[in-house]
């Protein structure tokens, strides 16, 4: 059973709904923009770029991360605009809900033709 199964569901819908209307060529930053917007519309709750720290060997380290969007209060997700995802893409997202001790990350690529996402677990995560 796949956690937080329908909130993903309506979160990849949000983005397909957003990739439909603008097509791939554009920075992260306006898919960022739309999606929130599309957010707003679908009545997905969300924080965008929420400032999170890294803990390390018992101490906050000065630097701080911010996933692009936290939605739900339980699901990271990140967005590219890259032409294909790799590997460094998805330990990034991976990485965010490990630090936010959240159990899902999406990976989501708007500069494809097509829409690419990945749902990715973080067996560690409690939310």
């Amino acid at each position: 059973m796949l956690a937080h199964k329908d909130e993903t569901y309506q979160i990849i819908g949000a983005a397909m709904e957003v990739h439909k209307t603008l097509g791939c060529g554009f920075t992260e930053k306006v898919y960022q923009d739309a999606l929130e917007k599309e957010f707003l519309l679908e009545g997905i709750p969300f924080v965008r770029e929420t400032s999170m720290q890294i803990l390390y060997k018992g101490e906050m380290l000065p630097s701080v991360f911010m996933p692009d969007f936290v939605c739900y209060d339980k699901i990271i997700v990140e967005l590219k605009a890259v032409e294909e995802l790799s590997g460094l893409h998805e330990s990034q997202a991976i990485n965010y809900a490990h630090v936010a001790n959240i159990k899902v990350a999406l990976l989501i690529n708007f500069g494809a033709e097509s829409l690419e996402y990945k749902r990715l677990f973080n067996p560690n995560g409690r939310k």
